[in-house]
């Protein structure tokens, strides 16, 4: 069963999402509890790699209520947990121009936490409009086939 807890609403208007990948994530403390509480934002979080590894950064985890005093920093990079021949195709294609990834969603999966990032490509201004031209396009169409 999945639950989303936070879900990035902006990367699809933002970027052209290519592939997606489910990864995990290394927390410590009590990130955990806060994180199932619902007390974390992706909106400006990113990923990368550093020496062969995968980090997110810029995602928001605010400190628990009921911790203790080793609430951890809420803006630290995290280590995301990906098999290897993943982690080598994610930085190999966003070497290429133009490539990002990016967090979309962070959900429960059987009770463990887990992050769907996916590969994107920055759309232009012009394409972010013709994507709400055609948002626009399928809400009235739909409209005019409820009233009819």
């Amino acid at each position: 069963m999945i639950k989303i807890i936070a879900n990035n609403r902006k990367a699809k208007h933002d970027y052209f999402l290519e592939e997606t990948y489910e990864a995990g994530i290394e927390l410590k403390g009590t990130e955990v509890k806060s994180i199932k509480s619902g007390h974390v934002s992706i909106k400006e979080s990113f990923v990368d790699d550093r020496n062969g590894e995968i980090f997110v950064y810029n995602m928001m985890v605010s400190p628990y209520k009921e911790g203790n005093i080793q609430n951890l920093d809420p803006l630290r990079i995290r280590k995301l947990l990906l098999h290897k021949k993943e982690i080598s195709k994610l930085i190999g294609k966003k070497t290429q121009s133009g490539y990002t990834i990016v967090v979309t969603k962070i959900y429960l999966s059987d009770g463990l936490i887990k992050l769907e990032i996916a590969l994107a490509k920055g759309k232009k201004l012009y394409d972010k409009r013709e994507s709400i031209k055609k948002k626009d396009l399928n809400r009235n169409m739909d409209r005019t086939l409820k009233n009819f």
